[in-house]
C-alpha cells in the first residue's frame, strides 16, 4: 500500500453580506470573496469584480485578462475581505440598497 500525504484544505470563498447567513431575504445582496490563484483574491458579484476604487467592472474569461486590469482588481485576503465589507451596504438590487433592504426587513417582523 502506498502512503498517501494528508489531503490539504483551503477555504477559497468567503460570503459577505450585511445580513445573518440563514436570512433568505439577504441572498441577493451577497457579494463574495474569491481565491483567484497566486494568493491573491477578488471581490464578485455575478460576473463583476470590484476595484481598489470601488468601482465594479466585467470579469471576462482569464485569456483575456490583462495584467493592467488584474493588478486593479486582485488583492491579498485582507484587503479584498476589508473591500467588501465597505461595498456590502451599497450593493443594489431594483433600486434597493443592502443598508435599507436590512433596515426594511427588520421593520416587518
Amino acid at each position: 500500500m502506498v502512503d498517501l500525504p494528508e489531503p490539504t484544505v483551503q477555504a477559497t470563498r468567503y460570503v459577505v453580506s450585511l445580513f445573518p447567513p440563514d436570512d433568505h431575504n439577504g441572498a441577493n445582496y451577497n457579494l463574495a470573496v474569491e481565491y483567484r490563484g497566486r494568493g491573491l483574491w477578488a471581490v464578485v458579484r455575478f460576473k463583476q469584480c470590484l476595484n481598489a476604487t470601488g468601482q465594479w467592472s466585467y470579469e471576462s474569461i482569464p485569456s483575456e485578462r490583462e495584467d493592467e486590469w488584474l493588478a486593479e482588481h486582485r488583492f491579498d485576503l485582507d484587503t479584498a475581505l476589508k473591500l467588501a465589507k465597505e461595498a456590502a451596504p451599497h450593493i443594489n438590487v431594483n433600486g434597493i440598497t443592502a443598508a435599507d433592504a436590512l433596515v426594511r426587513s427588520r421593520t416587518r417582523r
